[in-house]
């Protein structure tokens, strides 16, 4: 059974979740603070973790870069924090995703499943190195991509570019992560960079590059790759 940890300070937001989570035979445990979440988090080991970054303590980026320290759990930001900043550092200090105040239960769900999804381990098959999408595929040893049959000729840069975005399918990259993997660790705010060769990827792998279905953008955050 999937356990989850929920961390706010909100009662009645914590009630909700409890009761939703519990309906759909989840395990849960709650924390109103920051050290009581790690504090359970260390004793319980749970299999994702729903955060909000507002906790009367700590702050919640200080939570997650204390699991980061010692787990690669699912973590879900749940947050009134609305700005790109304050989302791309919770994403930077190691989140998975996230998700804005005030949520509808129905995609919180969905994003936890897919959350837990993404970090059960696939026991290292072809699965993982050949990744198929609708329309085309993408080889991880080869390093090749193939669209309707044929190779499609990419770029170095191309290339890495989608071959992060694919190891973290389904999840949210930051700006700053995509760059500083492609790029090199001196590169952070070139978001240019990024903008043209998304560009030139979708045009080269989706059937519509104006109405992209894989290579998907979460305006002032990042990028996520959708099979």
């Amino acid at each position: 059974m999937t356990r989850v940890l929920v961390v706010d300070d909100e009662p009645q937001i914590v009630r909700a979740l409890v009761i939703n989570l519990k309906a759909r035979k989840y395990e849960v445990d709650s924390a109103s603070d920051g050290a009581t979440a790690l504090r359970l988090a260390a004793a319980r080991h749970p299999d994702v973790v729903v955060l909000d970054l507002g906790l009367p303590d700590m702050d919640g980026v200080d939570v997650i870069k204390g699991l980061r320290g010692w787990t690669r759990v699912p973590i879900l930001v749940l947050s009134a924090r609305h700005s790109s900043d304050e989302k791309v550092e919770a994403l930077d200090a190691g989140a998975d995703d996230y998700v804005t105040k005030p949520f509808g239960m129905d995609e919180l769900l969905a994003r936890l499943r897919a959350a837990v999804r993404r970090a059960e381990p696939t026991g290292g098959g072809a699965d993982d190195v050949l990744v198929k999408a609708e329309g085309f595929t993408v080889d991880l040893v080869a390093k090749k991509a193939n669209r309707a049959g044929k190779d499609i000729r990419l770029t170095p840069t191309e290339w890495h570019l989608l071959e992060v975005l694919v190891r973290n399918a389904g999840r949210l990259v930051s700006q700053k992560q995509l760059l500083q993997e492609v790029w090199g660790p001196s590169y952070g705010t070139e978001t240019n960079y990024l903008r043209v060769y998304m560009a030139q990827l979708r045009r080269k792998l989706e059937a519509d590059p104006s109405h992209p279905r894989h290579f998907i953008t979460e305006p002032g955050m990042g990028y996520r790759f959708e099979k």
